[in-house]
């Protein structure tokens, strides 16, 4: 009895563990292939932008599903532009520093230092938070930031480990931070164009931070604000360009020169999809626009696994 109850057992054990294998290599399989299709989405639009540098991250496991120029990318430290901007409102809103139905007029036209800020979106009423993400205005976000103390502003973007190594290459650049001291300092950080440069993998890998925050806390002031200003900027606004995969997107564009000047580089960073994203795509392009690097973004997901046929 004992010996025939053993063998069942032993018998069940084994068909337990064949058939975890089995739904553990299904499952590899079926990772592998994923992966395969997102490199391909990748080939597909470096077609049209050989240049462009590119990564695709898994939101839940970090793991790093297809890329372009890996290498370059990872030592690449370049200003941030406007990607920095729902670091900073997250922030802001969820340590209840700023009134998100706080509304600021855009100015149009901003100096800070030497640096010119024009707003290029429409004219608009005076926006709230939502509204001033969606259409990146300057005005807003330097109204924001100059609220803020360096050391507000520094654990704004370490706490989504912006400013530390990824990992994900096995050499790469950290971050470049100066401490600001000014109000105007903070301002240029914050906005992106001074005082800041960062690689592609760490915006990734902060903006799966981001991700990771709105999916936990979906119903914060904080969450619902961010979250909606990401997907109307990348359905309408300002990287309204990336919706054009056919695959719904939440996520930013940034336009920024080196900090000496010079001619500008583009970024889009966004999370796909747009309701219950499960990919980080990240675009850099070393000569050009946010909206370039929106447009690279958007034939990547038409030819991703997200497209429904």
């Amino acid at each position: 009895m004992w010996q025939r109850t053993g063998g069942v057992l032993l018998a069940g054990l084994a068909m337990i563990g064949l058939a975890g294998w089995a739904q553990s290599n299904r499952g590899s399989q079926e990772g592998t292939r994923t992966a395969a299709q997102w490199q391909g989405a990748v080939d597909q639009a470096l077609r049209e932008w050989p240049d462009a540098r590119v990564l695709v991250l898994e939101v839940g496991s970090g793991h790093l599903l297809a890329s372009a120029h890996l290498a370059e990318t990872s030592r690449t430290l370049a200003t941030p532009g406007s990607t920095l901007k729902p670091l900073i409102l997250y922030f802001a809103l969820a340590s209840e520093h700023w009134n998100p139905e706080r509304r600021i007029a855009c100015s149009r036209q901003m100096h800070i230092g030497s640096h010119q800020l024009n707003c290029s979106h429409p004219v608009t009423d005076p926006m709230n938070a939502q509204e001033a993400l969606t259409w990146s205005c300057n005005s807003y976000f330097a109204e924001l930031a100059g609220t803020l103390s360096p050391q507000e502003l520094h654990e704004a973007l370490s706490g989504r480990g912006l400013l530390a190594a990824t990992g994900l290459t096995r050499q790469e650049d950290v971050a470049a931070f100066r401490e600001p001291r000014t109000r105007a300092q903070i301002q240029l950080v914050a906005l992106g164009v001074e005082g800041i440069r960062v690689t592609l993998p760490e915006l990734a890998e902060a903006y799966r931070s981001l991700a990771a925050e709105l999916a936990s806390h979906p119903e914060t002031v904080a969450s619902r604000t961010v979250a909606a200003g990401l997907t109307d900027s990348a359905s309408f606004g300002m990287a309204g360009a990336a919706s054009l995969g056919g695959v719904p997107i939440a996520g930013k564009t940034g336009t920024a020169s080196a900090e000496s000047g010079g001619a500008t580089h583009g970024w889009f960073v966004g999370l796909a999809p747009a309701q219950s994203p499960q990919v980080v795509v990240a675009v850099y392009i070393p000569t050009g626009h946010g909206s370039d690097a929106a447009q690279i973004a958007a034939k990547l997901l038409a030819h991703s696994p997200l497209r429904k046929p």
